[in-house]
């Protein structure tokens, strides 16, 4: 016999797999009459079923055919009102075989097998088969797979039926099927800002829809127009004639149309989420500026002194910049700028935007602050069609230099409080344009690379003369910031002092940390009120070890979720506890020092308390100390015949407490006693496990 089969996957040696077979087997009960004990009818048509097939394959069937009720009983006839006899044959084909062909049926029948897919409780089909209807929209089907996708709260599907018809509006609206919506499909459809259809085509389309379904409340469609919107031509001689709206109505447009600004009217846009629309694919144009083409080509590579870039001339009343028109009315909330960078030069400026070139709102204001490289920046959703940059000032010359321009609307969450941008990642990294601007290192930016572990006595920090200088990390834009994260070297056991200050100038600083008094050592995390801040200065008070400042890695805002102790702090605390230790107590050390190791994977270390464990003086009991969950040793040292060391250790590092018993014994430390916690079985905690004339030489 044959071992091939067409539709029989690869299995491992030792598995068998036919589940292909059990579906043709199963599928073919559903051919004939032969052993059904049930019969459904559709549109006359008789479907012979098994009733333990259903029950097993759907909760549904399995309490109308086993559940006491008229249709379970034998031979039972079973009349669907609901469906079509095309759809049921699809559904009857899944539940035997658990397949279904879509691709040649009608969007009617896909309707109604999905219909069905939703009522007998099929969660996989209805996914499968929103997928394939997403992949078939057209202006003619659109609207009444909506209707469905929305009565059967199918986010998925809704959400890529609602983009179509978005960019799509005008020919939906004079499309059969817009006819055919529901009344709530019809208002979410309408009501939304990204629904870019002209207000006269709306309110048109709106009145043939009620001339369709006249037993609707008319008054209420009417609401969803946008009456402001519309021109006072439109307003007198399409509006007004249709009777469908009262005087009233049409005074009190007329009044916030003239009365309002207008970018203060309720205006409707394209909505392209996550793309870039300032493109020529999509229409747009630089309008205003110099060297325009250079623009929006895309290129953010090949730009020097002498080409790649669009300018304009700084002026004292700001009457140039350079403008782009977008290809149609846009929804906004998130621009990217690259100003030209090839030095150490800072531009600032600022963003309005328009929907006629004459009422312009600004988005984004950085007039009074320094801005190089890239620019990423957010700002509440907006409506309009043209988009200036104003540059005010350049720290080198009188002119702005713009070399790439990129507007779209996110869905990524951002934070803004004072108009800027609250990050909640590190901004202070080269990949965010940011760049150290004054202090000495033998690595351009090596404090901003992310290398906290490659570092030494003559590389991976940067530094400053103390009583002269400081180190200044200049920001790509100005950002709110409430946290600051510093590792100062640490490969010996020196410590440090020092400030830190913001400004947005580089001409007004504030003090926003004062350590001046404190001795600090390795990794350093710092909070304060948020402040504006382009640029951070850390400056060094002192050293213990010299005259110089040395500082491995800056971050702001600080990322502390997980915390992670430098290689050399952690190298420094093991060898001061190795160096006050010999022989079988440095092993001892070791394994308890490993499991520091796996407590400090979960965001604590216990090596102090194990180091008030060993090392304590005198005859004074040492205070114990609890450390979080799992790893929480009490220490109690006496001098003498007492006892020096009690542990209530780790209930996850047991092994390494056992072995360091074991380490204990052999070494014939002095007077010494080590005890666990009690576990069931084991030793309790008042019964040593080792006794002192043990340990006697």
């Amino acid at each position: 016999m044959s071992n091939s089969h067409p539709l029989r996957p690869y299995t491992a040696v030792g598995e068998i797999d036919h589940v292909h077979i059990l579906s043709e087997n199963v599928g073919a009960l559903m051919s004939g009459a032969e052993y059904s004990d049930v019969t459904f009818i559709v549109e006359k048509k008789r479907f012979p079923a098994h009733r333990v097939v259903l029950a097993a394959r759907c909760h549904y069937f399995r309490a109308l055919l086993y559940g006491g009720m008229r249709e379970s009983q034998p031979e039972a006839e079973i009349t669907l009102h609901d469906t079509t006899a095309d759809a049921f044959t699809m559904l009857m084909k899944y539940i035997y075989t658990g397949r279904a062909t879509l691709r040649d049926e009608k969007e009617e029948v896909l309707l109604d097998f999905l219909s069905l897919a939703h009522k007998y409780g099929f969660p996989e089909l209805e996914d499968s088969s929103s997928e394939y209807l997403c992949t078939i929209l057209n202006i003619q089907n659109v609207c009444m797979i909506y209707d469905v996708a929305s009565l059967y709260s199918l986010s998925k599907l809704a959400c890529t039926c609602c983009m179509f018809i978005d960019r799509n509006a005008p020919e939906v609206l004079s499309s059969e099927g817009f006819l055919s919506l529901s009344k709530a499909a019809l208002l979410n459809i309408v009501s939304r800002d990204s629904f870019a259809a002209p207000e006269k085509n709306i309110f048109q389309a709106l009145i043939n829809w009620c001339e369709h379904n006249s037993k609707e409340n008319h008054a209420e469609i009417m609401q969803a127009v946008r009456l402001p919107l519309m021109s006072l031509t439109e307003l007198l001689n399409v509006v007004r004639p249709s009777g469908l709206l009262t005087p009233d109505s049409i005074l009190d447009a007329i009044k916030v149309r003239s009365e309002s600004r207008d970018m203060d009217l309720n205006y409707r846009g394209m909505l392209i989420p996550e793309e870039n629309i300032a493109t020529m694919k999509h229409g747009a144009q630089v309008v205003k500026g110099e060297l325009k083409s250079a623009l929006l080509d895309g290129d953010t590579q090949n730009y020097d002194l002498d080409h790649g870039f669009s300018r304009h001339p700084i002026d004292d009343d700001c009457r140039s910049g350079i403008e782009v028109k977008l290809g149609q009315p846009s929804i906004i909330n998130h621009i990217r700028l690259l100003l030209w960078d090839r030095d150490s030069r800072s531009y600032s400026y600022y963003i309005e935007v328009s929907m006629d070139e004459l009422d312009w709102v600004r988005v984004i204001d950085h007039s009074k602050y320094l801005c190089r490289s890239w620019q990423k920046l957010y700002f509440p959703a907006r409506v309009c069609r043209y988009i200036r940059i104003v540059g005010t000032h350049n720290t080198v010359n009188k002119v702005f230099h713009l070399v790439a321009f990129e507007c779209t609307f996110t869905h990524k969450t951002f934070t803004l409080e004072k108009g800027l941008v609250v990050p909640q990642e590190n901004v202070a990294t080269i990949a965010d344009c940011a760049s150290v601007i004054e202090g000495v290192s033998r690595s351009r930016n090596a404090l901003l690379n992310g290398d906290t572990k490659n570092y030494d006595w003559d590389s991976g920090y940067t530094c400053h003369q103390l009583g002269s200088g400081a180190i200044v990390v200049q920001l790509a834009q100005p950002y709110m910031i409430g946290s600051i994260r510093l590792l100062l070297w640490d490969c010996d056991d020196r410590s440090y002092s020092y400030y830190i200050e913001v400004s947005t100038n580089q001409q007004q600083w504030l003090m926003v940390v004062d350590r001046t008094k404190v001795s600090c050592k390795s990794w350093q995390t710092v909070t304060f009120d948020r402040k504006p801040a382009s640029f951070i200065r850390i400056v060094g008070t002192n050293n213990t070890a010299n005259e110089v400042f040395h500082c491995v890695h800056f971050e702001c805002p600080a990322q502390i979720s997980a915390p992670t102790p430098s290689p050399k702090e952690e190298k420094s605390e093991q060898g001061a506890l190795a160096e006050q230790l010999s022989g079988g107590q440095q092993g001892i050390a070791a394994l308890l020092l490993s499991a520091n190791s796996m407590s400090r994977s979960q965001g604590s270390s216990v090596l102090p308390d194990l180091q008030r464990a060993f090392f304590s003086e005198g005859t004074r009991p040492v205070e114990p100390s609890l450390v979080p969950e799992d790893f929480a040793p009490v220490a109690t040292s006496y001098m003498g015949n007492k006892k020096l060391f009690d542990a209530s250790c780790f209930t996850s590092c047991e092994p390494v407490c056992d072995a360091a018993v074991g380490l204990l014994k052999a070494d014939r430390a002095r007077h010494a006693v080590l005890r666990l916690s009690p576990k069931p079985g084991s030793v309790s905690a008042e019964e040593p496990l080792m006794s002192d004339s043990t340990l006697l030489p």
